[in-house]
């Protein structure tokens, strides 16, 4: 079976978020999969196999899989682009059916993807002050612009905005006690933010679900910011741009297009950068 490693949200040739990229004529089974991304050990690996008029892709974690993934989604568009030549992939998902324009030139490779249908919701006061604790934060920490969601693309996205972009760089957490609470809480990522100005954030995913301490680039968790902004009401003047990754020494640039559509999916894009030459494993 044939590993692609590509980086999604590549920053020029630096960062971006590896992922694991498998192209098949027939998805193998779960716990082949499952095993495989262990292996490959990124925070994802999707697999992607022919079905009909679309691509059947199925994305997997170390240790779990989710329904969808956004860095992944980048990757597979982007090896799609190289595979079947630049154009729109029509995805089949476990639980919704979206696309993604993969593009390939001499002077840019990546692509983009639109999520499935975003909705926001306040979060529970039992829920965010167990997330506050977790990450040993204080009310007077959040920036009240903004409040606490929990915000879908895909997944569920617990969003917390800072007033400091020192407190966000500051971001600690235990990653047992992380883990523990997103499952109880059904969250794929804690999204802590920081806006800059109305259309630049700087963000943190950490993704403890999956066993990561932290993204460096999440768009599934891009798409739910971006159309709870909508839901807001925030002057996001149709598109927004995301830094994150910085804090890790691994800058990501995502760039998300929003519009007034309500719930409807949100356009990702982002830049593409191959890691290292594809890998042959035995499965």
């Amino acid at each position: 079976m044939i590993v692609q490693h590509i980086a999604a949200f590549a920053n020029g040739s630096n960062g971006g978020n590896p992922a694991g990229v498998v192209l098949c004529d027939e998805l193998p089974t779960s716990e082949v999969m499952q095993s495989l991304a262990a292996e490959v050990g990124y925070s994802e690996t999707v697999f992607a196999a022919p079905a009909g008029d679309a691509w059947r892709v199925r994305y997997f974690a170390p240790e779990v899989e989710v329904d969808f993934c956004g860095h992944a989604t980048i990757a597979l568009g982007a090896a799609l682009a190289r595979r079947e030549g630049p154009g729109s992939f029509p995805l089949t998902l476990n639980r919704a059916r979206i696309s993604v324009e993969g593009r390939l030139s001499q002077a840019d490779w990546g692509a983009t993807l639109v999520s499935p249908p975003t909705r926001s919701a306040p979060v529970s006061a039992p829920a965010l002050n167990d997330a506050l604790a977790l990450f040993g934060l204080t009310y007077d920490d959040l920036d009240a612009r903004i409040p606490p969601a929990i915000a879908h693309g895909g997944g569920d996205h617990l969003i917390l905005a800072l007033r400091e972009r020192e407190v966000l760089r500051a971001m600690r957490y235990d990653l047992t006690h992380g883990r523990a609470l997103a499952l109880h809480d059904g969250l794929i990522t804690f999204s802590l933010i920081y806006a800059e100005e109305p259309r630049v954030f700087h963000v943190r995913n950490p993704f403890p679900l999956g066993g990561v301490y932290e993204d460096p680039a999440t768009g599934a968790a891009a798409a739910a910011l971006a159309g709870y902004l909508r839901d807001l009401g925030w002057p996001h003047e149709g598109s927004i741009l995301i830094r994150q990754g910085e804090d890790m020494g691994i800058p990501c640039l995502l760039h998300a297009e929003i519009t007034s559509e309500r719930g409807s999916g949100i356009r990702v894009s982002g830049a593409a950068r191959l890691i290292r030459e594809p890998q042959v494993l035995s499965h």
